[in-house]
């Protein structure tokens, strides 16, 4: 197989990659704003807050595995905590309160993260079984990582798609993201279900966060950057839909790493023309509610 093959296939396997990284994001934001109707713009902090928590921890450690395994569970005290003190105030308001809180809120947890860890660049190292790379010519290889990366964003997608497409719980989301208030009219604890809906949504964001920390670093801000390609994608897939949320996340990761090979100039386009082009074809999303 030549080298430009081989390095097409690479290309694929790095725009599936970021797709997949990107759709845990996306999934819990587009659960939290289809079903609880709540505009988050703090969502690309919880990916942050996640990268930190698994830095620090790692640190403790000395190991990745033991650090995920602690962070998930204070990210997931941290999405309850928030729902009960700050946005279950926020249902029955317009969404310029939200807008405004959930702003406040980047502000609140950018200056935690700052005084907490200092305004540096800091490394999550690879396990060492991990941190190594397929040779797939004399000249091109892949990291292992990477490929570890993708599997467990899939098998994070596929525990999600089973929860709510199987599940009575699942069945509740569904739901609830087609109306609210017979759910609420049918003896649903609707005050519960969002609880964990946006507990679920900051942790998948966190953990997203965690599991990129060794290939992408952990810096100040680098949750504002994803937060506005994850709204793209909600807008793609359709307001509340997950499996809108996949493909649109795997479209925009192709379109993203393709775009930055064959067009750099305008590589930062690239996601918006995919986006008008959808909105043109389907207003509501691919999969969206008409």
């Amino acid at each position: 197989m030549s080298d430009e093959v081989v390095f097409f296939l690479i290309q694929i396997l790095n725009g599936v990659q970021y797709g997949l990284l990107l759709f845990l994001v996306a999934s819990g934001l587009t659960l939290v704003f289809g079903i609880m109707g709540i505009i988050n713009l703090a969502h690309g902090s919880f990916y942050m807050v996640g990268a930190y928590l698994c830095y620090w921890l790692a640190e403790a450690t000395g190991s990745l595995w033991l650090a995920i395994l602690l962070a998930v569970p204070l990210a997931i005290l941290l999405g309850l905590l928030l729902e009960a003190l700050l946005f279950s105030r926020l249902y029955a308001r317009d969404h310029l309160y939200q807008v405004l809180l959930t702003y406040g809120l980047i502000l609140v947890l950018e200056e935690c993260r700052s005084l907490a860890f200092g305004d540096d660049v800091h490394g999550v190292a690879i396990p060492s079984w991990l941190d190594f790379s397929l040779p797939l010519t004399q000249t091109l290889s892949y990291p292992v990582y990477r490929l570890f990366l993708s599997a467990a964003c899939l098998l994070l997608a596929g525990c999600m798609y089973l929860v709510i497409q199987r599940t009575r719980l699942g069945m509740a989301i569904r739901a609830g993201s087609a109306n609210r208030e017979m759910v609420q009219l049918l003896g649903i604890d609707v005050g519960r279900l969002f609880q964990l809906v946006f507990a679920a949504g900051v942790a998948l964001a966190a953990f997203a966060g965690m599991i990129a920390s060794p290939i992408a670093s952990v810096y100040p801000g680098m949750g504002n950057q994803i937060l506005i390609v994850c709204f793209v994608v909600v807008v793609i897939g359709g307001i509340g839909s997950i499996k809108g949320a996949f493909l649109a996340s795997l479209l925009i990761g192709l379109a993203d790493t393709f775009g930055q090979i064959l067009m750099p100039q305008l590589s930062g386009m690239t996601i918006y023309v995919l986006m008008a082009g959808v909105l043109l074809w389907r207003p509501a999303g691919l999969f969206g509610r008409t």
